[in-house]
């Protein structure tokens, strides 16, 4: 009797293990929009111009997929008339965000796609797309990554040990005295 309550104890352990790291391997965050950044944070949407550049979805945009960069985009062309514009390549605004809510930044990618900076990716750009895309690999090693196709990620601040000023002194808005 005794074995039979260990052997049932153990299978059940292993059980809430197995439960408590299938639930921690779940990178969605908690109900309600929390996640990775906090609670009512969230990674935005990816680009649609990317997933359609990289094929394989691995997040390099490799030679291969570079080289094949103007028939990737065209699939992005909904409507067929041969250019892609900015609800073509990406991603929509969310449902509840204000009808004239500003864009965040342009990606490098679609700077350097768009050559003549109109908003609208042409016949011609798209068919210079290869060119475009080797231009933004920085360390020339043939292939695009995260941070050459997007940009740095902004970091946190940088911490000084001076209370958040450069300078070495107490930071701002603080009373007189406080060092």
């Amino acid at each position: 009797m005794k074995t039979k309550m260990k052997t049932m104890l153990t299978v059940l352990a292993l059980g809430a293990s197995a439960f408590l790291v299938r639930a921690q391997d779940n990178n969605d965050g908690p109900p309600g929009g929390g996640g990775p950044g906090g609670p009512g944070r969230h990674r935005p949407p990816p680009l649609p111009i990317v997933t359609a550049l990289d094929v394989n979805h691995d997040g390099v945009i490799d030679a291969n997929e570079i080289a094949n960069a103007s028939a990737a985009l065209k699939t992005l062309d909904k409507n067929g008339d041969g250019q892609l514009t900015a609800d073509e390549y990406l991603p929509p605004l969310p449902p509840d965000a204000p009808k004239d809510a500003p864009r965040p930044p342009t990606p490098l990618i679609i700077k350097a796609l768009d050559a003549n900076g109109d908003g609208v990716i042409d016949a011609s750009e798209i068919a210079n797309a290869p060119a475009a895309l080797k231009s933004l690999d920085k360390n020339g090693d043939g292939q695009l990554t995260r941070d050459e196709y997007l940009g740095k990620r902004p970091g946190p601040p940088p911490q000084d040990g001076n209370g958040g000023n450069d300078a070495g002194g107490p930071p701002e808005g603080a009373p007189p005295g406080q060092q």
